[in-house]
């Protein structure tokens, strides 16, 4: 890690140097333990084996780079664990999905034939390779899914059978026929229809899933080395997140209804949904949670009696406080642990995480561990399934995100990170019931903090004219503050209000927002009313009045920064993206002088204009509080309502310079606005730049396009604020 005096010379060499090296931090994405060989340690204790698979961008050769890495885990007592690196770090290459049988001995990996392009599923144990299958080959099914809220590789308890989901076989466009073929009889007309179907329009899953239609559900017997799909799940269901059922004689799996058509999946917990169970044997296929709901992420309890899942409710904003459910699995009686929060409390504010962590049943299969936003932290939260007792496992630590890998044998793996610090790997033992506080986490892989970076949590209480009467005493809200190193000059400020707009800001760790605080900008992230993490009554107070609550409350939040920080009030920035890009221009029609600069990715400017765009019609009318069903069509009343709450129709009082970021592949929100607004900033005048990625969708993800995006924000800052003085102290970057 560099040293303070590193960093000045990093910084005042330019954006691309300050994000190549914090860049450099992997993220684990995944996690699973073993028993040993031999099983105890030599000090009578326990030895397991942890693997975790890493990546992290390797902007030298523009792509991300994968790797796992092994540990030795020993653990003595109740309590006690040491850990230490048990191999060298190994690349990963060619690998889509992996996933380790449940006694941890053999691992099923799916991973792509670099020279045919198949999709091979091969199983692993500590012999070798015991399994190869060419699923293409095959040609049972199309692409399997490797991620995305349909994706699963689940083994059989028996661990003979392995389970995942893939898209409906289709058949092979046919070359043409011609019409005028000599002697054309009744082949060719059935050649014709045959390719005439090739045509018809296909839908999909809409923003970051658009090869994603008709999944289904396959099962590998690897004894008998048999592929099969199976049948009898509803015409009308889309099935996905499938494990196997207690007895291996059935499946259980979240089905999504996709009648009349399909709405936008991504970031959207309210598309209706629920858990069902399909019997093998019967082909029966039964609903096990309720019937008008959004339900995902099934969990089943070591001893398999119980099933834990999320459910959230129907349509209203995309991203909504979750209810905790339990189904019996032998009375198929489903209840609900943790129902919705409206009215956050100290101890507890809701769940509005959008899945279950892939193993999260303690060894006793009554206690859970998952994580959450709460406020403006992640936390991870012990669950009493039977008392609804809840624990916080992180609450107070100075870290402000915490994400469970695993648990396993009451073996807890998570990462921690903040605002400052890179994530780090630890574990811990999970105590007795009853004894949970305090928690030991020990550290596997330690990321040292950046140095010159701080910050802290701003709360924010707006006035009381601002309030809502459906708020009641939740009008609080956050903001994170990161700043550099103390100087004798005021830092500049960035702000950056979240999209979403029903998102979060949690205090995790985020390169690109550390690189600005080593350039000597500081940052403002904004949880305006209507993120998650502070009460469904929150979220709900958005309904209606986008464009307005969210606006105030952004520049509520940088008033009470300037007043209270040391910051340059004559040197502010806008940095958002979709609907915070959508606040953000507000923000410079109400102000013209106020902000110097402002760069925005994936904007929403025109919200009529995104009716027939967008794979969120539906979130068109709910944000401004009208009605939707799947048959509406837009009165003229509606785009009016629309267009006047929209940041295009006040384009005309923009006087910031303003630098545009698109993907000409979003779904979200067309490219279109942005090229809209494009032209009439530059006929109006305003210094405007307009980046167009070609292959980027709404995230504008990949290696390559985020760093590009980066460093052409970080320069349209430098240019339009000025050299901040923590990069003034060495040569400046032409």
């Amino acid at each position: 890690m560099a040293s303070e005096t590193e960093w000045s010379t990093k910084a005042a060499s330019g954006p691309a140097a300050c994000y190549r090296e914090l860049s450099r931090f992997p993220a684990v994405t995944r996690a699973a333990l073993g028993a040993a060989t031999g099983g105890q340690a030599a000090t009578g204790g326990q030895t397991f084996l942890l693997y975790t698979e890493c990546s992290r961008p390797d902007l030298s050769r523009r792509r991300l780079l994968r790797f796992s890495r092994h540990y030795s885990l020993q653990r003595a007592g109740s309590r006690s664990i040491t850990a230490s690196p048990a191999a060298l770090s190994t690349e990963i290459r060619n690998q889509l999905l992996s996933q380790d049988s449940p006694t941890g001995q053999r691992r099923a990996v799916l991973s792509r034939c670099p020279w045919l392009g198949h999709e091979l599923l091969e199983v692993w144990g500590s012999s070798g390779r015991s399994h190869s299958v060419d699923l293409t080959a095959l040609g049972k099914h199309g692409e399997v899914y490797t991620e995305g809220p349909f994706a699963c590789l689940a083994w059989s308890h028996s661990e003979t059978r392995l389970l995942y989901v893939a898209e409906k076989s289709r058949p092979k466009p046919q070359p043409p026929c011609p019409w005028d073929a000599p002697g054309a009889g009744r082949p060719a007309e059935e050649h014709r229809e045959e390719q005439d179907q090739q045509f018809v329009y296909q839908e999909d899953w809409g923003e970051a899933l658009s090869t994603r239609s008709m999944p289904v559900l396959c099962a590998l017997d690897l004894e008998s080395s048999s592929l099969s799909v199976l049948e009898g799940i509803p015409e009308h269901l889309c099935p996905g997140q499938a494990l196997w059922s207690p007895d291996d004689h059935g499946v259980v799996f979240v089905g999504w209804w996709h009648e009349p058509f399909r709405l936008g999946l991504s970031a959207c917990s309210n598309r209706r949904s629920g858990i069902f169970h399909l019997d093998l044997d019967s082909g029966h296929c039964e609903l096990l949670s309720a019937e008008y709901a959004a339900a995902c992420s099934p969990r089943l309890s070591p001893n398999g009696q119980r099933l834990l899942y999320l459910e959230g409710g129907l349509g209203g904003p995309h991203r909504q406080c979750l209810r905790l459910c339990m189904i019996t699995w032998q009375t198929r009686q489903a209840v609900t642990v943790l129902d919705v929060v409206h009215e956050p409390t100290e101890a507890f504010a809701g769940l509005y995480g959008e899945a279950l962590p892939p193993r999260c049943w303690a060894a006793d299969s009554r206690r859970a561990v998952l994580g959450t936003p709460q406020r403006s932290r992640t936390d991870l939260l012990l669950v009493d399934t039977e008392t609804a007792i809840i624990t916080n496992l992180t609450a107070g630590s100075p870290e402000g995100c915490w994400e469970l890998l695993t648990l396993q044998w009451d073996l807890l793996v998570a990462t921690c990170s903040a605002p400052h610090q890179p994530p780090s790997l630890v574990v811990a033992v999970l105590p007795p019931a009853g004894r949970e506080l305090p928690i030991h986490w020990v550290p596997v892989e330690n990321s040292p903090t950046v140095p010159g970076v701080t910050w802290k949590t701003l709360q924010i209480q707006p006035p009381q004219s601002r309030q809502s009467a459906t708020m009641r005493g939740t009008q609080t809200f956050e903001a994170l503050l990161l700043s550099p190193m103390d100087s004798m000059v005021p830092h500049p400020l960035i702000v950056c209000p979240h999209g979403g707009p029903h998102a979060v800001f949690d205090a995790r760790w985020r390169p690109s927002m550390a690189a600005l605080c080593c350039l000597g900008f500081a940052v403002l992230l904004v949880n305006y009313r209507g993120s998650l993490g502070f009460g469904q009554a929150s979220i709900s107070s958005l309904l209606s009045r986008v464009g307005e609550q969210d606006v105030a409350d952004t520049q509520l939040a940088v008033e009470q920064a300037l007043s209270t920080e040391p910051l340059d009030p004559h040197r502010l920035a806008l940095l958002a993206g979709s609907h915070g890009a959508f606040i953000a221009l507000h923000l410079l029609a109400n102000e013209p002088e106020r902000y110097q600069a402002c760069a925005l990715r994936s904007p929403v400017s025109n919200l009529p204009a995104l009716l027939g765009t967008s794979d969120i019609p539906d979130w068109r009318y709910t944000s401004l509080g009208l009605p939707y069903s799947f048959e509406r069509v837009p009165s003229a009343e509606d785009v009016a309502t629309m267009l006047l709450r929209s940041p295009i129709a006040r384009a005309a009082r923009v006087r910031t310079p303003v630098l545009l970021c698109v993907g000409a592949r979003d779904r979200r929100v067309s490219p279109t606005q942005a090229l809209e607004l494009y032209r009439v900033l530059r006929a109006r005048g305003v210094p405007t730049r307009l980046l167009w990625y070609p292959e980027g969708g709404h995230a504008l993800a990949g290696v390559d396009t985020e760093a590009n995006v980066f460093g052409n924000c970080a320069r349209w800052f430098l240019q339009y604020l000025g050299q901040p003085p923590q990069a003034e102290t060495g040569h400046h970057s032409p």
